[in-house]
């Protein structure tokens, strides 16, 4: 990889660009991960010989891009997970979905189970041992039917933060998230009169990704109380199809 793409960055914390098929942390892979990159990073523009602090706020999955935010000590660290928990920091993602959605804009209200053995998350109903309510907001950006189905592009604002909860949200309301092999099964809709594949293009490893990325956070800072607006628009697979075909 090559150096970090920077989004901002001040004493208190530091927001880059996660590319598509690194992992937010060390992981069994041993490969390249953000936490060592930005630790190497923050090592190399310091005078000091200890190893950085470095605390990831918003974790995204390994096939997923787009901005990650990391804390450079504990106290901004606890002060940023307090507001996450707190539902203080908005965060919206842009993604590209397989299928039509009913209406324009809506919310998605459900409960979800982890299940760390697959490491998946499913929808299960209320009062379920171990479940969360997951909610999210979203907005239809664009349609287009395509050769190999309809697809949508939406904006989405993720009110909780649940494991893999937009994937999982997204492929139980029929409109899985482009490319995504784990979650990717039926998509509603299917316009045309095409019963083929959906579009994906992913790949497993280091090259996977799926049409989600993250865009847009914002939140007063916790130290200088400043309000930080982080935006980046996406880039990848999935977005160029949507660039491509929309003219």
């Amino acid at each position: 990889m090559g150096k970090l793409d920077i989004v901002y960055e001040d004493e208190y914390m530091i927001a880059c660009v996660k590319p598509y098929g690194v992992p937010a942390q060390p992981d069994k892979t041993y490969g390249v991960d953000m936490v060592t990159m930005v630790k190497e990073y923050l090592f190399e523009n310091s005078d000091s010989d200890e190893e950085p602090y470095v605390a990831v706020i918003n974790r995204l999955d390994r096939p997923v891009g787009g901005i990650i935010l990391f804390a450079k000590d504990e106290d901004t660290a606890a002060k940023l997970s307090d507001m996450v928990q707190d539902r203080e920091i908005s965060k919206y993602y842009q993604v590209v979905v397989s299928g039509f959605l009913d209406e324009p804009e809506g919310e998605m209200s459900d409960w979800l189970l982890h299940d760390k053995k697959t490491n998946a998350s499913k929808i299960v109903p209320k009062g379920t041992k171990g479940a969360k309510k997951a909610e999210l907001f979203y907005e239809v950006l664009d349609e287009l039917d395509t050769d190999e189905g309809p697809i949508s592009y939406l904006l989405v604002e993720l009110v909780t933060g649940r494991h893999h909860q937009i994937r999982c949200q997204m492929a139980s309301h029929g409109v899985p998230v482009w490319g995504d092999t784990k979650y990717g099964t039926g998509q509603k809709k299917t316009g045309k009169s095409n019963s083929k594949k959906k579009s994906n293009g992913s790949k497993s490893g280091e090259g996977y990704e799926i049409g989600l990325y993250s865009t847009r956070i914002e939140f007063t800072h916790p130290i200088t109380g400043e309000e930080v607006f982080l935006h980046r628009e996406p880039t990848g697979k999935a977005f160029d199809i949507m660039d491509q075909m929309d003219w």
